[in-house]
């Protein structure tokens, strides 16, 4: 029995960017494909297959501990995108601006997708769903450089409306205009 279930829910991949120095600058650079490796995106600075622990999983491991690389792809939507720029108060927040690598648009609810869930493209490429990512000041000054006053509101107007992070499960390519299916754990919610 399959322990993930292909939904009939279609996103579209309508942006894609590569963070490609993230010690010069955390913008990404958009492109119009991706190459997913097992590694991450060719060319992505948080590709690698492991990583140094940070903040997200900061009560199971101190800072810096190497563990395994979940944080490949920043994946958000477009529907987020425009409600995290009304409540910022802006025309729209470029996803350069935030590192994403990543915007999908029409799965709803998508930064709340179940941890375990895959985003498979076309051709095959899949994606596995960690966890939903957290908002955080590093974009703050990006934003501000474009929307003067406007930076330091992103954290407040992302919260949970900022995607989710992603590994790659299956290699291949993923493109601009490309439909994405989801499929999501076959079990109940946790009633712990």
């Amino acid at each position: 029995m399959p322990a993930l279930k292909k939904t009939n829910v279609v996103g579209r991949i309508v942006w894609l960017g590569l963070v490609t120095d993230r010690k010069a600058a955390l913008p990404s650079v958009p492109v119009t494909e991706v190459q997913a490796l097992f590694s991450g995106p060719v060319g992505e600075a948080h590709g690698g297959l492991i990583r140094p622990s940070c903040s997200r999983v900061s009560q199971q491991y101190p800072r810096g501990t190497p563990i395994r690389n979940t944080r490949q792809f920043s994946v958000l939507s477009a529907e987020d995108l425009i409600e995290i720029s009304g409540l910022m108060g802006i025309s729209g927040l470029d996803p350069t601006l935030i590192g994403a690598t990543m915007v999908l648009e029409g799965i709803a609810d998508f930064s709340h997708l179940p941890p375990s869930s895959r985003l498979q493209g076309e051709g095959g490429a899949t994606l596995v769903v960690d966890v939903q990512n957290r908002p955080c000041v590093l974009p703050g000054p990006w934003i501000e450089a474009v929307y003067p006053g406007k930076g330091a509101a992103f954290k407040t107007a992302a919260a949970r409306r900022r995607g989710v992070t992603a590994w790659v499960e299956r290699e291949g390519t993923f493109r601009v205009g490309e439909a994405v299916t989801l499929h999501i754990p076959d079990q109940r919610a946790w009633a712990g």
